[in-house]
């Protein structure tokens, strides 16, 4: 589950990291209060604005901008809030800002003594460890880093039977060149990020700047953080923060009904039931000369209801050209499925206007294909995997 960068920072904080304060605000006129309240809090005059969206290079699309005082302010907040954000992370349409976060400006003017870095921890799959990645290159992107400059990134790998240890703390903070106070601060940030990181149960903490401050205060001004959503069902303070606006409607839908369902570009819906299936099934697909257009796993029970919902999901996308069911009766029966399959397609009657390829094995599953041979339904039933990629093959061509 991703989050907008004030939730992320309030985390941060909540662990002790030191963050670049800010206040979020919905309208112009909340941005001026919280500016405002800012100002009173912290002495800033300046305030920087930026639009809470879930994707990078915000400022690359004018979603981040400097205000020098709260005319300012209101005015970038009024052309902030309600704007299409195109960035290189988002699609051609961009994402619709609904909110702006009013932020302290931490860097001051004329001072040439900050110096800003790249900090990120995640889960290396390679070695089954988590990581911490970092670079005095900070502000900038990553990718980019890592292609033309890679000697400038390290890593650190943390033992997951004891934690992260005092010495690495110190490494990071030496190889970022640092001394003194700000040495120091920048253990005390390392070791309060990885807490943070491993305590929220998130899958990345990524910050881009980490500032060091010319007085050597370290701070996180930007924070990009992901939620494991396997695991929210103990964070019930994280899982509110999540924004379906963010997200994809079809997926958010999907979730309020249980199933998994993940959106794709392709011309093939797929009806799954099982992760690994579903992946063999897109394998399918693609072998077959078609693309894949969703990840969709029904579960263990593939009864009409499901399959109906499931039918309405991948109907959605109007770049559906055929439906591929393929369902491995374990648990379920496959004649129980078949059955399910032909209740879904009588109910939605005229909706379903493309082909239908329905692949059952397992138990029961020439009771099955009997079953859909005699529905009278514009249903292609299979029992091996050729045959169904055969009729996928066949359907696209016609």
């Amino acid at each position: 589950m991703n989050l907008h960068e004030y939730q992320g920072k309030e985390i941060l904080a909540s662990f002790g990291v030191g963050v670049q304060r800010g206040i979020v605000a919905g309208t112009p006129e909340e941005a001026v209060e919280a500016a405002k309240r800012l100002t009173e809090e912290t002495g800033t005059g300046w305030h920087v604005i930026k639009a809470q969206v879930h994707a990078g290079g915000r400022g690359k699309g004018g979603g981040v901008k400097l205000a020098k005082n709260l005319d300012e302010v209101k005015s970038i907040a009024s052309d902030i809030i309600g704007m299409n954000l195109i960035t290189p992370q988002t699609s051609a349409e961009g994402k619709k800002v609904h909110q702006v976060l009013v932020a302290e400006d931490v860097y001051y003017p004329g001072d040439s003594e900050t110096s800003e870095f790249y900090i990120s921890v995640l889960l290396n799959r390679a070695s089954g460890r988590n990581m911490i990645m970092y670079s005095t290159e900070g502000g900038m992107d990553i990718e980019a880093v890592a292609e033309h400059t890679p000697h400038l990134i390290f890593t650190e790998e943390i033992d997951p039977s004891v934690g992260l240890m005092p010495f690495q703390a110190r490494k990071i903070a030496f190889n970022l060149g640092l001394s003194g106070q700000a040495f120091k601060g920048m253990t005390k940030f390392v070791a309060s990020l990885y807490k943070a990181y491993v305590e929220s149960d998130s899958s990345l903490f990524e910050i881009n700047p980490v500032l060091k401050t010319s007085d050597d205060k370290i701070l996180a001004v930007d924070a990009k953080v992901v939620l494991d959503d396997n695991a929210l069902y103990r964070r019930p303070a994280y899982a509110e923060m999540r924004d379906t606006r963010e997200e994809n409607p079809v997926e958010v839908e999907a979730k309020e009904v249980g199933l998994n369902y993940v959106d794709l570009d392709g011309n093939v819906g797929c009806m799954v039931n099982g992760a690994g299936l579903a992946m063999a099934t897109m394998d399918l697909i693609k072998m077959a000369g078609g693309e894949p257009a969703n990840f969709l796993d029904v579960g263990g029970t593939a009864d009409a209801k499901r399959v109906e919902q499931a039918f309405r999901l991948i109907l959605k996308d109007e770049n559906v050209q055929a439906i591929l069911i393929n369902i491995f009766g374990g648990i379920v029966r496959c004649d129980r499925v078949a059955q399910g399959v032909v209740d879904a397609y009588t109910n939605m009657g005229d909706e379903i206007k493309v082909p239908i390829i329905v692949r059952l094995q397992g138990t029961n599953a020439v009771e099955a294909k009997e079953i859909l041979d005699q529905s009278g339904l514009a249903v292609h039933s299979a029992v091996q995997f050729q045959e169904a990629a055969d009729k996928v093959k066949e359907v696209l061509a016609s």
